[in-house]
């Protein structure tokens, strides 16, 4: 694994840029997952505070010491810290029947056999389409939306889930996205799910906030400056 980049730095955390393909935390056939990476390239162990899926990138914070796990898990819970992502998705978002450029998904998200109420703000940022020639030569089109989103609630795959559900799949989302549409567009830019956590203020009570972005990996701009308005 290529060296991990350490975006922020200070006595009791670390933001670092995931990459996409890269699991946060080992388990059954993951032989380099980012906590353990992470530990051997500073030689000290980290502890995770947040969790990224697997084809998720971006800005990831992890706590140096156990103690400082437990604080900034409750600071993330009481908003604290505000994690914004960029997604490139098929189509439109439908919202309560409607076509929305901007409003919040309200749906409820099953984890363990439970429903847990959820909720996701978003704003399309552009949206347009991208023609592209079929193997017999056949024009095809195919609209996107890129989305800016920040989370209510922070349940698993929460963003993936409101936006299929809001008719409008995450490009490359193989398990609740469209797959046709992904084979698609998988002969133009790849395999890979385009969603990336980009930003990330840490709120602070005097004001000075720090704010920390990414700029978006190099296979979602491709499509971004493809998109025609």
């Amino acid at each position: 694994m290529n060296k991990i980049e350490i975006v922020y730095e200070n006595e009791e955390i670390l933001v670092v840029n995931k990459l996409a393909g890269i699991s946060v935390q080992g388990g059954e056939g993951i032989a380099h997952p980012l906590d353990k990476e992470l530990s051997v390239q500073l030689g000290y162990k980290v502890f995770l505070v947040h969790r990224l899926d697997k084809e998720t990138s971006g800005l990831l914070v992890v706590a140096k010491s156990s103690v400082a796990a437990s604080k900034w898990i409750s600071l993330i819970a009481s908003k604290q810290v505000k994690k914004e992502y960029t997604a490139i998705c098929f189509d439109y978002p439908v919202v309560n029947g409607k076509k929305s450029a901007k409003g919040v998904i309200t749906d409820n998200v099953i984890k363990s056999g439970r429903e847990l109420s959820a909720n996701t703000f978003f704003e399309v940022l552009k949206n347009g389409n991208i023609e592209f020639s079929e193997e017999l030569g056949e024009k095809q089109t195919l609209n996107f939306s890129v989305i800016h989103l920040t989370l209510g609630t922070g349940r698993m795959h929460q963003i993936r889930i409101h936006l299929s559900k809001s008719s409008c799949p995450i490009v490359g989302d193989d398990k609740h996205g469209n797959f046709k549409f992904n084979k698609k567009s998988r002969k133009l830019f790849g395999k890979k799910m385009m969603l990336c956590s980009n930003k990330l203020t840490i709120k602070s009570a005097d004001g000075n906030d720090i704010v920390l972005t990414i700029p978006l990996p190099d296979y979602m701009n491709k499509i971004i400056n493809s998109i025609k308005e």
